[in-house]
């Protein structure tokens, strides 16, 4: 197994842990909590927020960016926690290895006894197949760049944007890449991400999407949600 020499664990402000990205100089979450930052963009803003507006059996969820696994695994335990089914496409360009992700110390965070088995399958299921996490959680990971990906037209109900930050992978804060995500999004789907550049947000708006700022978790001010007329 070849090592990632470039990519170092590190604990955040709230104690969970996240990874430090040397040639980039970035973190994969907040340093001011990664799981906090998290569940405020993602499951609170973004999965809540959307199930709550209209009650469904299933819900679909594209992710860009799988990276730790934070999200997915967030949202498993929601799945669990609400007996809803989620069906969860991840496209992640660059996989950590396990010696990296074996070590992050997420599942103390939820209450599920199951966590752990989730966080492990999250991980260890194969690419580009839907493999079952759970009864109520579908996931498939994508392992190609965005860029390079077709993705299907009205297919999902909520995006978790989670790229890095626009400065460390500005390719895939482009136009045309917004533009495929939201022909991907099924109407009055929702896309949720930590950023808030006045660029992005002109961007979601001239696509066509309603852009809600919102306060943002601890340690930032603002994060954007839009949603799909």
């Amino acid at each position: 197994m070849s090592k990632q020499p470039d990519i170092k664990l590190i604990t955040t402000d709230d104690g969970s842990h996240s990874l430090y990205v040397s040639r980039l100089n970035e973190t994969y979450h907040s340093f001011h909590g990664a799981v906090q930052e998290s569940v405020h963009v993602f499951i609170k803003s973004g999965l809540q927020y959307k199930t709550q507006q209209a009650t469904q059996p299933s819900c679909s969820i594209f992710e860009v960016g799988l990276g730790t696994g934070l999200n997915a695994l967030l949202t498993a335990e929601y799945a669990h926690d609400h007996q809803l089914k989620i069906n969860f496409t991840s496209i992640e360009a660059y996989p950590l290895k396990a010696e990296l992700t074996d070590h992050l110390n997420y599942c103390n965070y939820l209450k599920a006894p199951e966590a752990p088995e989730w966080f492990s399958k999250i991980h260890q299921s194969k690419w580009n197949i839907d493999e079952p996490i759970h009864n109520h959680f579908l996931l498939k990971k994508i392992d190609k760049k965005l860029e390079e990906f077709s993705l299907p037209e009205a297919a999902f109900d909520i995006i978790y944007f989670d790229a890095f930050a626009p400065s460390k992978q500005e390719e895939l804060w482009s136009y045309d890449i917004l533009n495929k995500i939201v022909q991907a999004m099924k109407p009055d789907a929702v896309f949720v991400t930590y950023c808030a550049k006045g660029q992005l947000k002109r961007d979601l708006k001239n696509l066509g999407l309603t852009v809600n700022s919102l306060p943002g978790p601890p340690g930032k001010k603002e994060m954007v949600q839009a949603v799909k007329q």
